[in-house]
């Protein structure tokens, strides 16, 4: 049975995704990467509402939030003169018979991106994110529609890629239309040509030169999952697995910036999420962090916090940048000292990237990483960069590669060394097994048949230090309040949980690794 608003909106074009990714979390993005696991030791249905509860909707069966891409999209087409809405997943089946196209985003539709491949290929079970999507796209009264009315599917985001990668897909549920690259412009394109009735081709691609620029790019409308917030696209740095590198640097202009904040709280949403690939690199000298408008952002941001009594987080930055910013004007310290003096929790995450812990491995895959550092200092870089972090009450959520191109045993364990200096400062550090992306697109990815006994300890070590702090965070009042109490007895129960099988499990890895890293210290002391 459909499931029907309490009223109807005259729409053309429906903007949707599944459940996983339209939600607010609870407005924490990082619990929301639980659903790109398998539900462990309570039923599912709990574990996608801990991951991804359902936002309030209106009675047209619009999202009160939405994540940022689509309503970027939203955007682009009501700006163009379209009918466009986002739409909640649940009323999707009843506009399907009613609009003429649905556009859909995703950051990874079928769990073959990290780290959804990682825990599938761990543990055997299919992640709660894949789950959710093929039962959204599974829907039929989206192909009913299709195949009585003509309803055109087009589908984009980062993880457009995956309806290539599995032909199946395309096979199971013949979309119309694959978008690959930044959408604002071409969408607008497709939609004229689905309003003229003209065929869409089976693949857009954004190329180099045809991205929009800052004034194509237009404002939400409506808030956004988490408050997210971009302040800039694209990266310099050059990573050989990275695709954001392959995009052009555009900065937002800052009144830009700030009408996307106050929509998002005027919205009602209690949080401000600044996004770019690299936070610090705002209006930098290449890769070099520049005060003045670093602190002209955060005192913006700073104002608003106050006003709302709202959270704050950065989405992503380069331990490099941390580094610089810090020993050249203290600006780490002085953005803290801003944010935290106005935001109601007293400490901020941001995800960051440690990518291996071996110089010889980080010369081949991301010479620029370290810049305006060398490559060598890139393990002194990134404990430096940790401890920087912590004195600012500034808590990263931290990645690593395994299975990159190239890597060898010995690159590993220089990881697992890494890891091991780093357990003194708060922090979440999390494998990923490579996926093929950017340069190195052509590259075979890693597969559960080629993880070795290293690998397993990387993943040990890993697993114990983010445990460890994680139970800590949780204490220091993550998810705090009332309405937060039942998660956070639910997380410190799926953390007991984790640590127990992880012991139970890798017990003889675990031994390893504190052996080979005692033999390690003992010969580089020697």
């Amino acid at each position: 049975m459909l499931k029907a608003p309490s009223k109807v909106l005259d729409v053309d074009f429906v903007i949707s995704t599944d459940r996983c990714l339209m939600s607010d979390h609870h407005g924490r993005a990082f619990i929301g990467f639980m659903a790109t696991g398998p539900a462990v030791f309570i039923p599912e249905r709990v574990w996608r509402w801990i991951a991804c509860p359902k936002p309030r909707v209106d009675k047209y069966g619009r999202p009160r939030v939405a994540p940022y891409g689509l309503r970027k999209i939203e955007a682009a087409l009501q700006d163009a003169g379209f009918k466009a809405y986002v739409i909640d997943p649940d009323y999707v089946p009843f506009y399907a018979g009613r609009a003429r196209a649905l556009l859909i985003g995703h950051h990874d539709y079928f769990a073959f991106g990290p780290p959804s491949n990682e825990w599938w290929m761990t543990t055997g079970r299919e992640p709660v994110n894949r789950k959710s999507f093929i039962e959204f796209i599974s829907n039929p009264a989206i192909w009913e529609a299709k195949s009585s009315r003509g309803l055109k599917v087009i589908v984009g985001g980062p993880a457009v890629w995956q309806w290539e990668v599995w032909p199946e897909a395309r096979k199971r549920w013949p979309v119309d239309t694959l978008v690959d690259g930044e959408a604002e412009k071409v969408v607008v394109k497709l939609a004229e040509m689905v309003i003229n009735g003209d065929p869409l081709p089976g693949k857009v691609v954004v190329k180099p030169g045809e991205e929009p620029t800052i004034e194509e790019i237009p404002d939400i409308k409506a808030p956004s999952s988490t408050g997210l917030v971009e302040i800039m696209r694209g990266c310099p740095r050059g990573c050989r697995f990275c695709s954001v590198t392959l995009r052009p640097l555009r900065f937002m202009p800052l009144d830009k910036i700030e009408r996307e904040i106050r929509v998002n709280l005027e919205g009602g949403v209690r949080n401000v999420l600044l996004h770019s690939e690299d936070v610090l690199l705002y209006g930098a000298d290449v890769v070099r962090p520049r005060a003045e408008p670093l602190l002209k952002l955060h005192g913006m941001v700073a104002r608003y916090l106050e006003k709302y009594r709202a959270g704050f987080a950065w989405s992503h930055a380069s331990l490099a940048a941390v580094k610089y910013a810090e020993e050249h004007g203290r600006i780490v310290s002085r953005i803290s000292e801003m944010i935290l003096d106005n935001d109601v929790r007293k400490f901020f995450g941001v995800e960051v990237g440690i990518e291996t812990g071996s110089v010889r491995l980080a010369r081949k895959i991301m010479p620029a990483k370290a810049a305006p550092y060398r490559i060598e200092e890139w393990p002194q870089i990134v404990e430096e960069a940790f401890a920087i972090l912590a004195d600012n009450n500034i808590v990263p959520a931290a990645t690593f590669i395994l299975g990159l191109p190239g890597e060898t045993e010995e690159d590993v364990y220089d990881t697992i060394e890494l890891i091991e200096r780093l357990k003194p400062y708060p922090s979440l550090i999390v494998p990923m097994f490579f996926v093929p992306m950017g340069v190195l697109k052509g590259e075979k990815p890693f597969t559960r048949d080629l993880v070795k006994d290293y690998h397993i300890e990387a993943m040990v070590a890993s697993a114990l230090h983010t445990i460890k702090w994680a139970e800590r965070i949780i204490e220091r009042g993550y998810l705090g309040g009332i309405h937060g109490a039942p998660i956070r007895l639910i997380l410190r129960r799926l953390l007991a949980y984790s640590e127990r099988k992880i012991r139970q499990h890798a017990s003889e890895y675990i031994e390893d690794l504190t052996v080979h890293g005692l033999t390690r210290q003992a010969e580089a002391t020697a």
